[in-house]
């Protein structure tokens, strides 16, 4: 795998997953009812909202190449008279 692809997983996958762990520990060390189990939560939420934002990314991306690939066809419709995949 390469070192960028690995970094991409570590970032999507695996960084959500450690906060995750981190916030579940908590609450079992707070037993659920002091500070430190409220803390746990917060630290669910978080791994929550940094697999969101990673997601959300992802798909701002594919977007962009799906707009990319229409304007492309639409270029060479405008060139050829007919769609690519005809």
């Amino acid at each position: 795998m390469h070192p960028r692809q690995l970094l991409l997983v570590i970032t999507r996958i695996g960084l959500p997953v450690a906060i995750a762990v981190a916030g579940a520990v908590a609450i079992v060390i707070g037993h659920g009812s002091t500070a430190t189990a409220a803390a746990g939560v917060g630290l669910l939420l978080v791994a929550v909202i940094v697999w969101m934002i990673n997601w959300m990314f992802r798909m701002s991306v594919q977007s962009n190449r799906d707009r990319d690939r229409e304007e492309e066809a639409r270029d060479f419709f405008a060139q050829h008279g007919r769609w690519p995949d005809e």
